[in-house]
């Protein structure tokens, strides 16, 4: 069933405690985040050997044709790290203490028509952070709010990323139920300095890639769904797909024009 193209949060942001209880939720900074397809897919389809027909989300090889039309991700337990969390190390208990909050599960829908979406907005400690960390997770039901979620997403039971198009003009649907854990670092620190104005974060994905194998041809996306033969290769390109960095003006580009890495550890 096909899903309107809009962002879902189905839990609220909520502050966590901190190595320093100097600082507090009522000194905290709006701080937004945002999500975006990446604008260089035409770059990365060149290098890659592929031309993009129409926008990002329509792609050729020269002989294989893929348009995406809709794509999703479900993602749950954002955290953003301080950069000295060294400090906490010598606290008893996790790491947990000195990141900053964490929502979800939530339903991620990308943004194909090139907008920059606002998935939240919270209030942030003043301090500098270096990491941003969450989870591509597939919602079941474990617990109250993954049962909410699945009810209110029901084609998203057991699946974390979903993805509709056309290959060659036929119809298909791309199911994942892939659980990977992302630390994504910022290319250049966020500094969150007290009175400041609202800062905005963007997560931005290149789906450009991510159904291409290492020759620059397009992956039939048929063949990544589970059990397939490409879907190792596919569910790699997609976590090697995601940046974050931070962009006030929401156009979709990093304020320090760097990039950030994302390394996927689950």
């Amino acid at each position: 069933m096909k899903i309107p193209n809009t962002l879902l949060v189905v839990a609220a942001a909520v502050a966590l405690g901190a190595c320093d209880d100097a600082t507090g939720p009522h000194n905290g900074v709006p701080l937004s985040l945002s999500v975006a397809v990446a604008p260089g897919a035409t770059a990365a389809a060149t290098i890659a050997g592929a031309v993009p027909v129409a926008r990002a989300e329509t792609f050729t090889d020269g002989t294989n044709e893929l348009v995406v039309e809709y794509a999703a991700l479900v993602v749950r337990e954002i955290e953003l790290e301080r950069l000295l969390d060294d400090d906490c190390d010598l606290l008893e208990g996790s790491d947990d203490e000195c990141e900053e909050f964490e929502v979800g599960p939530f339903l991620l829908e990308l943004p194909l028509d090139g907008t920059v979406d606002q998935v939240f907005t919270i209030e942030v400690r003043p301090d500098t952070y270096d990491e941003l960390e969450f989870e591509i997770h597939k919602p079941g039901d474990d617990t109250p709010e993954e049962r909410d979620f699945v009810l209110a997403n029901p084609d998203f039971d057991d699946v974390s990323i979903r993805v509709e198009g056309t290959w060659n003009g036929t119809a298909f649907v791309f199911l994942q139920d892939l659980n990977a854990e992302q630390e994504i670092e910022f290319a250049s620190p966020l500094v969150v300095a007290e009175g400041a104005a609202p800062l905005n974060v963007t997560l931005s994905l290149d789906i450009s890639g991510w159904f291409m194998n290492g020759s620059g041809g397009l992956i039939d996306p048929a063949t990544a769904n589970k059990g397939g033969e490409n879907e190792d290769v596919v569910e790699a390109n997609i976590e090697r797909s995601i940046e974050i960095f931070e962009d006030d003006d929401r156009d979709g580009e990093d304020d320090h024009h760097e990039g950030s890495s994302a390394e996927g550890i689950g």
